[in-house]
């Protein structure tokens, strides 16, 4: 049913808990998968807008230790084909379109990733779940429970 499943990675240990859930399905269905990070460096692209020295050079330096990460993700999966990309951008956007655009027919992520922020400004799953074009099995990496906020505690 599905050949090629699409995995987005944001970095954190949280997010690569879904590997293993992964690999399981990718064996039983014989698919391919991809691990993908998005970064969002935001150099600034405007025609003439100047770059902060050094900005660019941090910039690559993120990027290759986040492709490092990826590589390293993609060997804790055994026995099926991986591949992995990196992209820059809005991270929902990115993971969408790259779907589409390369014929993947499952997107695999973990309902939750770099914390609980996403709470207060949605979450990259929430945005792909609500504009994929493809199914988006969403695997739950937290213990149960409700998250620790404020907005949650019992008003008195």
């Amino acid at each position: 049913m599905f050949k090629k499943i699409l995995v987005p990675l944001d970095g954190s240990d949280l997010a690569a808990k879904v590997l293993p859930q992964v690999e399981e399905l990718a064996k039983c269905m014989q698919a391919e998968v991809t691990l993908i990070t998005v970064g969002n460096t935001l150099i600034a692209g405007a025609a003439g807008d100047s770059v902060p020295v050094g900005f660019a050079d941090f910039c690559a330096q993120i990027k290759t230790q986040t492709e490092k990460k990826l590589v390293e993700a993609a060997k804790t999966i055994k026995d099926v084909k991986v591949d992995w990309a990196y992209k820059e951008g809005a991270a929902a956007a990115e993971i969408i379109a790259y779907a589409a655009e390369n014929s993947y027919d499952l997107i695999a992520m973990a309902t939750h990733g770099m914390g609980e922020v996403a709470w207060v400004i949605g979450s990259v799953a929430e945005k792909v779940v609500r504009r994929a074009t493809v199914p988006v099995l969403l695997l739950r990496v937290l213990g149960p429970g409700r998250p620790s906020t404020k907005l949650n505690q019992p008003m008195s």
